[in-house]
């Protein structure tokens, strides 16, 4: 069983976005973030669960999709590290998943 840490960086842009949703729809903010915790607490027992990122084929890092969200993580030996989260629509770039 795996232990999921959550980067400081991760966390924040999640708020971000589930604060910009919660402009219009408060309840869709919440309900966003109770799904991506949901997920994510998945990875505990199915760390390999999430697929590897299109725009990095050869990378250690993998992600979830919880929409409108994409979910970046990778596997450390005992310890899965959320290190990024951004909305689908934006262009990862790889600077965005720098070793946190």
């Amino acid at each position: 069983m795996a232990e999921v840490i959550w980067t400081e960086s991760a966390l924040q842009e999640l708020d971000a976005i589930a604060e910009y949703i919660a402009l219009d729809n408060p309840s869709a903010a919440s309900h966003l973030v109770q799904e991506v915790c949901d997920t994510t607490e998945r990875l505990e027992d199915f760390p390999q669960s999430g697929r590897i990122p299109p725009e990095l084929p050869d990378s250690v890092y993998r992600e979830l999709v919880v929409p409108p969200c994409r979910i970046f993580y990778r596997e450390d030996v005992s310890r899965v590290l959320v290190l990024y989260v951004m909305r689908e629509e934006r262009q990862l770039r790889a600077y965005m998943l720098g070793d946190s």
